[in-house]
């Protein structure tokens, strides 16, 4: 049957598009007002035009999954004074133009096996080359010595461009003093940038002639104006001449010589092996570096300054050849302790130059005697080196003869390797010679040594949007 009222259902059919509309109108006003947000670098998910969650695209977060991960390049830990050290690791950031303004890490000292200290904390990671974490004025239980250095890095969750990196600061000019008494290195640092730069970090790190970091210190500067130059200053509480073993720092040398009685006993005309030690000991004194003193003592029964610490190498290289022993010391005694005291009292003197590293070379052909308690002497003698070692006097001991006491030189010398043992005979010069000349590679070590400057800032950092 033919439908007679078509403008009825045209009339529902508008009456129907009009509703649809308004309640379509008021849904959509209603999820945009309520319920939607427009994709943003920080909603947590991964929208828009976005590689990663929050990163990438229109971002200016660099995802991770983008980048190369830190490599650590060394970690070491440095002896400041007795159970207290400063802890440096250089991370390498092989992505050139990403960074990161938090990098989280956690530094562990052992002893052994054993965990005597730990330190973690956040820093900044520029792009493009190698930078330190530094962490100073670390406490080890029980003063414990640090035998190795780990650290541990964490991958940092944000990464941001970078204007520039380690190339914004050229070091200008260096100068290391005091080493021996308040170590100081002045540093004059440029910003090479028109940008200012905050709270910029600034390590030193110092470097024997092997490239092996021996020592290192760290300041901060609050304010950099771009393109300014500034003094910067490092310091360290105690000598570190022991360490900084280059010929840029000049040591104070004194020879101390042993003219008891027994330097004769394998030969009286001429007194052997006092001759070929003292005809090798004037040599060494004619070996040392211009800016460098020599000091001479002797001991017997009593210990005697010959010659105080002097640029005269030649006045001591004399000295020594002309020594001999007094026809009292046939029968008198040892004092090592005696030769010990008198040589704390000379590197401790007005002659010290306080940029110069202290040190002793000890020649004896036996144990410490007295006319009451030879045991009571050679602990009093052992003990007294502890001291001088403690203080910043690095001794050398050199034993002669097969009968000298190796554990007692031992005890002398800073280490087992400022040890040495000569036989005596018809090689004992040559033996010597050998023995002293090791002596001065080992104040002066060949080649430069290095001091890095390395600074680094957030201020280059492209800002979060």
């Amino acid at each position: 049957m033919k439908d007679t009222r078509p403008w009825a259902r045209r009339r529902r059919g508008i009456i129907i598009g009009i509703l649809s509309s308004i309640l379509g109108f008021f849904l959509v006003t209603t999820y945009f007002t309520h319920f939607y947000s427009p994709a943003s670098c920080f909603d947590g998910r991964d929208n828009g035009s976005e590689r990663g969650v929050d990163c990438g695209g229109k971002c200016v977060r660099i995802c991770a999954f983008e980048v190369l991960p830190p490599k650590v390049v060394w970690v070491n830990s440095f002896e400041i004074t007795p159970g207290q050290y400063n802890s440096v690791a250089y991370i390498e950031n092989p992505n050139q133009f990403a960074g990161s303004a938090e990098m989280k890490y956690t530094l562990t000292l052992k002893n052994g096996s054993r965990t005597v200290a730990e330190r973690s904390g956040v820093t900044i990671l520029p792009p493009g080359s190698v930078y330190p974490i530094f962490e100073g004025r670390i406490f080890t239980t029980d003063q414990q010595e640090i035998t190795d250095t780990f650290i541990t890095v964490e991958l940092p969750e944000i990464w941001q461009p970078a204007k520039i990196g380690a190339d914004q600061f050229k070091t200008r000019d260096i100068q290391l003093s005091n080493a021996d008494k308040r170590p100081r290195l002045d540093v004059l640092l440029e910003n090479i940038t028109i940008d200012t730069a905050t709270d910029v970090e600034i390590v030193a790190t110092i470097f024997n002639a092997e490239e092996e970091p021996v020592t290192a210190s760290q300041t901060v500067v609050e304010f950099f104006p771009g393109e300014s130059r500034q003094d910067v200053v490092f310091t360290w509480p105690n000598s570190i001449a022991k360490t900084v073993k280059s010929c840029v720092v000049p040591t104070d040398v004194l020879m101390v010589i042993d003219l008891s009685g027994s330097m004769n006993n394998d030969s009286d005309n001429p007194p052997q092996p006092l001759t070929d030690a003292l005809a090798a000991a004037s040599t060494f004194a004619g070996n040392l570096n211009e800016n460098d003193a020599l000091g001479l003592v002797t001991f017997a029964s009593e210990a005697n300054l010959e010659v105080p610490l002097t640029k005269d190498f030649s006045l001591v290289a004399n000295s020594i050849r002309n020594l001999s022993i007094a026809p009292a010391e046939e029968s008198g005694f040892t004092n090592t302790v005696s030769a010990l005291e008198t040589t704390a009292a000379e590197l401790n003197s007005s002659n010290h130059n306080i940029d110069a590293r202290r040190v002793a070379v000890i020649l004896t052909d036996g144990l410490p005697t007295d006319p009451d308690d030879d045991r009571q002497i050679v602990a009093e003698a052992e003990a007294l080196a502890d001291q001088l070692d403690l203080s910043g006097i690095e001794i050398y001991a050199i034993g002669l003869g097969e009968e000298v006491d190796h554990d007692f030189v031992r005890t002398l010398a800073s280490t087992n390797d400022t040890a040495y043992f000569a036989s005596t005979g018809s090689n004992l010069e040559t033996d010597l010679a050998n023995i002293y000349s090791n002596i001065t590679g080992a104040l002066c070590e060949t080649g430069p040594t290095k001091i890095d400057v390395i600074a680094k800032t957030t201020a280059n950092f492209a800002p979060l949007r």
